[in-house]
């Protein structure tokens, strides 16, 4: 345990921080994952408007790099065309 007041503070603060970005982590991976399993066209298409719309956050707040949020939203957009195509 730290003996320092202000240690103890950042101590708590990022334990806070942690458990945070835990959850918008979880959060954006289930979001993925719910386009990725769509069973419909509009099923994926209101997924992955979500899981946009959580990614430019998660980017913007650096929880994943920006190019890696850019990326996934590529690739999302890439699959949920590719089931409108086979649809």
């Amino acid at each position: 345990m730290p003996n320092i007041k202000s240690a103890s503070k950042r101590m708590e603060l990022s334990r806070l921080a942690n458990e945070r970005n835990r959850a918008r982590r979880s959060r954006l991976r289930g979001a993925i994952k719910r386009v990725r399993v769509a069973k419909s066209v509009e099923e994926a298409q209101s997924a992955f408007r979500e899981a946009v719309s959580l990614l430019d956050r998660a980017g913007q707040t650096r929880l994943i790099h920006p190019n890696r949020a850019s990326r996934l939203k590529s690739r999302l957009a890439a699959h949920v065309s590719g089931l409108t195509e086979a649809a």
